[in-house]
């Protein structure tokens, strides 16, 4: 019988392995964010549809980025995921972006236990310099219709950075 006292971890972050709940499908306009205070989804905007989501969009669970909110994850993956569902997901690297001046990094992961690609992602430059052009685009403008200018990437970081940056975020969510 199952435990539902249980809490979904952040993860094995030292072996390269994160818990990771999606919350936005790729190709969904639909703004969809965890509510932690009342343990549910809720629809926060709905997005002109040349900013759909161009990758899965979810969070490591039990952590806290600088901007308050759960770190976020973009999740690399052959199809769109459900609003919902976790998976265990590999660590490729991370997204270093700020929003309105805050620190708001997507570490970039992919399903650990992913038959269709195999372990041909290990790292984010093996997703090819085209995607993280489309990503950096997508994250430099989805605001621009609303507050141009609000958001910059920053760069990208390997592995090593996103693991040390998901470890800050579980320390910031235990001291809270």
């Amino acid at each position: 019988m199952a435990d539902f006292n249980q809490v979904l971890l952040p993860g094995d972050v030292d072996n390269g392995v994160v818990n990771t709940v999606v919350e936005i499908p790729e190709g969904s306009t639909l703004k969809i964010e965890w509510d932690r205070e009342r343990a549910a989804f809720t629809l926060d905007r709905v997005e002109p549809q040349i900013f759909a989501k161009p990758v899965n969009y979810g969070f490591i669970p039990q952590t806290l980025d600088e901007d308050g909110d759960e770190l976020d994850t973009l999740i690399v993956c052959h199809e769109p995921l459900v609003t919902g569902i976790w998976l265990e997901a590999r660590i490729l690297g991370v997204l270093k972006f700020e929003d309105d001046g805050e620190v708001d990094d997507k570490v970039v992961v992919c399903p650990a236990d992913d038959r269709q690609t195999g372990d041909q992602y290990r790292s984010v430059e093996d997703l090819g310099e085209r995607w993280k052009q489309q990503i950096e685009h997508h994250f430099t403008h989805y605001k621009d219709l609303k507050k141009p200018g609000s958001t910059r990437v920053i760069g990208w970081g390997d592995v090593e950075e996103a693991k040390r940056i998901i470890v800050e975020c579980i320390e910031r969510y235990n001291n809270k």
